[in-house]
C-alpha cells in the first residue's frame, strides 16, 4: 500500500522534524505536544504507537483523553491485556524527568480505572518494559495491564 514510511505518514503531516507541516484548529494541540516532546526528549522517529495516536494505524481503543490513550494489545498475554500510553513520545521509562510525575501518575490512575472497568476485581499485573534487557519492543513508553488469569512469579 505505502512504499515508504514518509508516504504512510502522508505529505499533509510529514515534516523532517516530526512536527506538523499543515496546522489547522484540530492539529494545534498535536503540534504543541510534538514540539514540547521534541524539546524535552529529542527528535524521536515515528513508532507504531505514534501512528495509533494520530489514527494512521488502527487499534482497538478503549480510552482516550488529552494526555493518554489505551488500546488492547495485539498479542495478548492474558484474557485481558491492554496498554496505556502517553500521547507525548517519551521513549523509555528511564528517560522520564522529575516533571513527568503528574503524567506518570495519570497513566497509572487510568490503568487502575480501566482495570476496574474491564472487571479485573481479583487483581492484575502492571508492567513497564525498559530498554533492551527489559525486553522493550516499542520505544514509546507504555504500560501493560494484564489480567483475567492467575499470574506466576517470577514473570520471566
Amino acid at each position: 500500500m505505502y512504499s515508504t514510511l514518509k508516504e504512510h505518514l502522508s505529505n499533509e503531516y510529514y515534516k523532517k522534524d516530526c512536527c506538523l507541516s499543515k496546522v489547522n484548529g484540530r492539529d494545534v494541540p498535536k503540534a504543541t505536544l510534538a514540539d514540547s516532546a521534541n524539546k524535552k526528549y529529542g527528535n524521536q522517529p515515528p513508532t507504531l504507537f505514534s501512528k495509533i495516536i494520530d489514527k494512521s494505524l488502527p487499534a482497538d481503543v478503549i480510552y482516550e483523553d488529552d494526555q493518554c490513550m489505551s488500546f488492547r494489545d495485539v498479542n495478548p498475554q492474558g484474557p485481558v491485556h491492554f496498554l496505556v500510553i502517553p500521547k507525548i513520545p517519551i521513549p523509555r521509562m528511564s528517560e522520564t524527568a522529575d516533571d513527568d510525575k503528574e503524567l506518570l501518575g495519570h497513566l497509572l490512575i487510568v490503568a487502575k480505572d480501566l482495570a476496574k472497568k474491564e472487571g479485573l476485581t481479583d487483581g492484575y499485573r502492571v508492567v513497564i518494559n525498559d530498554g533492551k534487557n527489559g525486553a522493550q519492543s516499542v520505544y514509546h513508553l507504555h504500560i501493560h495491564v494484564i489480567g483475567g488469569r492467575q499470574m506466576r512469579w517470577p514473570p520471566g
